[in-house]
């Protein structure tokens, strides 16, 4: 049995508070009832002739705008993130209003079908399992107003929906695509308690919409639509203009290829030194009354997924930031999307990268372990009493066999996910609503690692690979493995063992 953590000040944290703040993956994840009922309504009133054509098709198409991304001059990028304003040409390029949408591939309404029916699933569970770690992470958290840039068929405005169901009140889309914005609306079609929903083709024209006080958004959101602008100036102006609407929190997700996480690093070294050079110059300022104003507005930390500040320690290592999130495939995916001779599987793996901003300073905490004592194994077998050690083998036989359950054959009709559709929702109940109220929360003062990879279990020690702070204020950075054994401390290799790709580890 696990011990009890203890610290000096009277602090005492058991194992599972530990668990709870660490967890932030998600387990197999089942596409809302909601979303399911309106694809498949979608997909009937169309009646698209050889759709699991037209779905290939998109397939080869993305796998071509990957292939272009991938050709892009690798020392632009390293300047332009590195030392933005090295050349005048470059700084004005910022100021220039790019139009999204030159992308080099357009949706039609057949690319849109296509997209309905074999990704957005996929691309909902990566934007939920995103936007609900910034509820975990952030629980005071609950935007009203909010921008969804690239937002094509709604695939995050299905995920804001799920995540934060109350709170939200005003969404603008941005998306050039009259195609995707048709079907967009076309899905959210009898959903009740929908928020007030403006569409825009650009950000030009969603800034001339709207007033200059009402720009601003609780909470901005790009996802999978950075990687289809071939031009990285674009890319860092876009960026550039978002974090102009954002009040509080930014979030960008991509796929999770290495471009894509290439990406992510870029426009998250491009914020982060923009938010310290603003934040170097007002700290000169000698004006004590307008310094605490420029507190509030200067400055930008990640909240997720990394845990510092710092120069990204993947960088030169051959290694990329990416996480997954398996999804339980739904009946119109395996309709219509073919496997490489293979059955096709009932589930998939969504992978992906991302990274979330807040305004404002990082918030100083102390770390999770500072002062904490733990016990060796050693330690825990001297103090057993004898009497412990006492075995009732009868009380023994009878808990064993309450644990043998006869095999039962599973009825494959029932792993589909789409046999609960038949299920009553009422009107008023919000599907997928978890519970809230978690023991323990992650703070952000650097002292929770990120595990980048899946943990490696070796006998009674754990190998995990960890992006984690070198310092106690987070500006700084590292990449190690960190190995827990059993004899050692038995408690975090208790924690070690139920840890798994994307959940945090404490220092």
């Amino acid at each position: 049995m696990a011990s009890l953590l203890q610290e000096t000040s009277q602090k005492v944290i058991t194992p599972e508070i530990l668990r709870s703040a660490a967890k932030q993956s998600q387990r197999c994840l089942v596409v809302p009832v909601r979303l399911r009922r309106a694809i498949k309504k979608y997909l009937r009133e169309q009646e698209v002739p050889h759709l699991k054509r037209k779905v290939l098709r998109l397939s080869d198409s993305f796998s071509g705008i990957k292939d272009v991304n991938l050709q892009l001059a690798a020392t632009t990028s390293k300047e332009l993130v590195e030392d933005p304003l090295k050349s005048v040409a470059q700084s004005k390029r910022w100021k220039i209003k790019s139009c999204y949408g030159d992308i080099g591939f357009q949706y039609r309404d057949d690319e849109t079908i296509a997209y309905v029916a074999s990704r957005m699933p996929a691309v909902f569970s990566a934007c939920y399992r995103v936007l609900n770690e910034v509820r975990r992470r952030l629980p005071d958290f609950s935007p009203s107003s909010v921008l969804d840039f690239g937002a094509g068929t709604g695939s995050a405005f299905w995920a804001l929906r799920e995540v934060w169901p109350h709170s939200v009140e005003k969404v603008n889309i941005v998306e050039p695509s009259q195609s995707m914005q048709r079907a967009g609306r076309s899905l959210i079609q009898g959903l009740k308690n929908l928020p007030l929903i403006h569409g825009y083709d650009s950000i030009q024209a969603l800034n001339k919409d709207i007033s200059k006080s009402e720009r601003e958004h609780d909470l901005v959101i790009a996802s999978y639509v950075l990687g289809e602008i071939p031009s990285l100036k674009d890319r860092v102006t876009i960026v550039r203009q978002l974090w102009n609407l954002t009040k509080d929190a930014l979030v960008l997700v991509e796929p999770g290829t290495p471009h894509g996480s290439n990406i992510i690093s870029q426009m998250r070294s491009h914020i982060l030194w923009m938010e310290k050079r603003k934040w170097r110059k007002h700290e000169n300022n000698k004006n004590i009354a307008s310094k605490d104003l420029i507190t509030q507005k200067c400055g930008a930390y990640v909240v997720a997924p990394c845990p510092h500040d710092g120069i990204c320690p993947l960088v030169n290592t051959g290694k990329y930031c990416h996480f997954v999130q398996r999804l339980e495939r739904t009946s119109t995916q395996r309709a219509y999307k073919r496997a490489k001779g293979e059955s096709l599987r009932g589930f998939e793996d969504e992978k992906f990268s991302f990274v979330v901003f807040r305004r404002g300073q990082r918030p100083r905490e102390p770390w999770p372990l500072d002062g904490m004592k733990f016990e060796t194994l050693k330690e825990q077998h001297a103090k057993r009493n004898p009497e412990d050690l006492e075995i009732d083998y009868e009380d023994l036989i009878k808990l064993n066999t309450q644990d043998i359950v006869p095999y039962q054959e599973v009825d494959p009709v029932t792993y589909d996910s789409d046999v609960i559709e038949t299920e009553i929702l009422d009107d008023g109940e919000e599907e997928g609503e978890e519970e809230q109220g978690e023991s323990a929360l992650a703070d952000f003062g650097g002292g929770w690692g990120r595990i980048l990879f899946s943990p490696i279990r070796r006998g009674r020690h754990v190998s995990m690979d960890i992006c984690r702070s070198t310092t106690r204020d987070a500006s700084e950075g590292s990449f190690e493995r960190v190995v827990v054994t059993q004899s050692k401390n038995p408690t975090l290799h208790h924690q070690a063992r139920r840890s798994v790709w994307g959940d945090l580890w404490p220092f």
